[in-house]
């Protein structure tokens, strides 16, 4: 294979170590706020929808800030060219410390919780309530619950993703923003309502959906996976509870 090619095959996979890590982290503190919050406010008698959505919304924010510096590094990897920003991870941290200091590694933040509030709020609330229906349906390995995941994805991540875009933009900002591919990312002013004002100026209002097909082609089988799982891990602890709670 030709080292042109390799090269080519290599920059798919831009930000992996750091979106790994992300994953990890994020998902972890997701699931265990959505449960959480679900257990506290369940003796409210809220309607379904309404707790899934407040309990996603919570957990969304929960993650995603404390998550937070990671996505940033993921996003900052995928937007470097040939003329590497970044060696590797540990010097990403270290020069973004120096450069940047601590405020560095939330660039966009703000725009992250004001999009995952309402995503996770719509995301688990279409989640449970198409859960309910389609697991009625003969439908192969449990897959009633991949089929809400999908379904759930694709209206929430449409309804929210001029601010996932915003977000990206602001992230790439600071002393690096010219030396990212294309050289030509524009200087965004703080503070995501401006700065969607800017892409709308510069792009029209179809420049708040750049990239919305990737996005949903990314989002939706990985949230078919990620509750596929989820609910079966979910059954394994509590059939693993059962015996624990005969025994006292």
């Amino acid at each position: 294979m030709k080292e042109s090619q390799w090269a080519l095959i290599k920059a798919l996979w831009k930000g992996n170590v750091a979106a790994s890590l992300l994953y990890i982290h994020y998902g972890a503190v997701q699931f265990s706020v959505y449960r959480a919050i679900t257990e506290i406010i369940h003796p409210l008698k809220f309607p379904n929808g309404t707790e899934a959505f407040i309990s996603g919304a919570a957990a969304g924010a929960s993650a995603t800030t404390f998550s937070y510096p990671l996505d940033l590094l993921r996003t900052r990897f995928a937007a470097q060219g040939p003329d590497k920003v970044y060696a590797n991870l540990r010097g990403s941290i270290r020069d973004i410390w120096r450069e940047e200091g601590p405020r560095g590694f939330f660039h966009g933040l703000g725009a992250g919780v004001a999009q995952v509030v309402p995503y996770m709020g719509l995301f688990f609330s279409a989640y449970e309530t198409l859960r309910s229906p389609l697991a009625t349906l003969s439908l192969p390995f449990g897959s009633g619950d991949a089929t809400a995941g999908v379904l759930a994805s694709v209206l929430a991540k449409t309804g929210v993703f001029p601010l996932d875009l915003i977000r990206k933009r602001l992230q790439v900002q600071g002393p690096t923003r010219t030396r990212y591919i294309g050289g030509t990312i524009p200087v965004y002013r703080k503070g995501v309502w401006k700065t969607g004002k800017s892409i709308v100026a510069r792009e029209g209002w179809r420049g708040l959906y750049r990239g919305l097909e990737i996005a949903l082609a990314k989002s939706a089988p990985a949230s078919a996976i990620t509750m596929w799982t989820y609910e079966r891990a979910l059954k394994v602890l509590k059939e693993m509870e059962k015996p624990i709670e005969k025994m006292t």
